[in-house]
């Protein structure tokens, strides 16, 4: 059965809420910007979504004005499919899917294998290696199958690289599996959807000189051992005080791997500053220079390398920097558009970048 089939629903919630916000949207826009993120790029301008922002109008109608691809923000991880029983249970996931197929948007899936899981149905298995692989297969295999033909790349492997570039973190998969068990991933995902191109994906690439060199060498590892790796991921999780000229550190290093390249889950702190930085001194110029470096190391790429460029949200009030222990005080502002909706100068700063223009 095609996606298509699958996941067309009727959609009328969904254009209803839409219809809804994109009136605030416009009633509020000043109008000496471009209109769409998407309109001004030749690649996907993505962002990620939850089930729960489906009911937000003005959430759904910035994502539909401005983003062609969207990643589900925890929807697709394993914490959320694999119940300790080992049974597998997609309906949020599937909701996000139609969600993508109702509305023309290309889905990216994130993500299948990552050191932070520790589930308990496998958790069972960790003596036993024969039911661990079989277990192991079969999970990939049925969260990549469901999805075949609509979601156009996976997040195959998460943060293997040790923070500090010592190591890698292979969590219960390596103690299981051994080594081996980032290739195993890469093929069991090649199988269950050849035509998806597979990643490897990290953070702190951008800041962390000797994590981005062990990210490399495990890269050129796992190319070296045959493994089906087809895309680079950088999250891009960075904040206004990384000091010029190294936002775009990890696209220019990486390009030289000659694969396509996604921005992953861009974000730009405005609270994780220097001790000796002045508090909201010219905070939001400062997100606006980091994000237009960011960018425009993107656009330097040859065209076939820029798989995606993605957000990790829309709205402030929307991301996970929010969220959590001491996160709550709305002191942080990471995104291209404020608690109302609004386009900041990051988002400024991102169309320059797109449409060619350096600042």
């Amino acid at each position: 059965m095609t996606p298509t089939r699958r996941f067309v629903v009727q959609g009328t919630m969904a254009a209803a809420l839409a219809g809804c916000g994109e009136r605030r949207v416009q009633a509020r826009e000043s109008g000496r910007r471009p209109a769409s993120l998407k309109a001004i790029a030749d690649f996907p301008v993505g962002t990620c979504l939850a089930t729960p922002y489906l009911e937000d109008p003005d959430r759904v109608a910035l994502t539909l004005r401005h983003f062609n691809q969207i990643t589900p923000e925890w929807e697709m991880k394993m914490e959320r499919v694999l119940a300790e029983d080992g049974t597998f249970h997609f309906d949020a996931a599937d909701v996000l899917a139609r969600f993508c197929t109702t509305n023309g948007l290309r889905l990216h899936g994130t993500t299948l294998v990552w050191y932070a899981q520790d589930p308990v149905a496998f958790r069972r298995m960790i003596d036993d290696r024969q039911a661990f692989e079989t277990g192991y297969r079969n999970y990939i295999t049925a969260v990549v199958g469901r999805y075949r033909g609509l979601a156009r790349g996976w997040d195959v492997l998460n943060e293997a690289v040790a923070e500090q570039g010592d190591g890698y973190r292979g969590g219960i998969w390596e103690t299981a599996l051994g080594p081996d068990y980032a290739r195993l991933a890469f093929e069991i995902s090649r199988d269950a959807d050849p035509d998806a191109i597979r990643f490897i994906n990290d953070y702190n690439l951008e800041t962390n000189p000797a994590k981005l060199d062990a990210f490399q060498r495990l890269l050129d590892r796992l190319l070296e051992a045959g493994a089906p790796v087809g895309g680079i991921g950088t999250q891009t999780h960075l904040s206004i005080d990384l000091p010029p000229g190294q936002a775009g550190r990890a696209i220019k290093a990486l390009a030289r791997f000659g694969l396509p390249i996604h921005v992953s889950e861009l974000d730009v702190s405005t609270r994780r500053q220097s001790w000796f930085a002045t508090p909201g001194s010219g905070r939001l110029e400062k997100q606006a220079r980091v994000v237009g470096e960011v960018a425009e190391a993107f656009m330097d790429l040859p065209r076939a390398q820029r798989y995606a460029f993605t957000v990790w949200g829309v709205r402030d009030k929307d991301s996970w920097l929010r969220r959590g222990p001491n996160r709550g005080d709305g002191g942080d502002e990471p995104l291209l558009f404020d608690d109302d909706g609004r386009p900041k100068p990051a988002y400024d700063s991102l169309c320059d970048a797109f449409e060619g223009r350096r600042r």
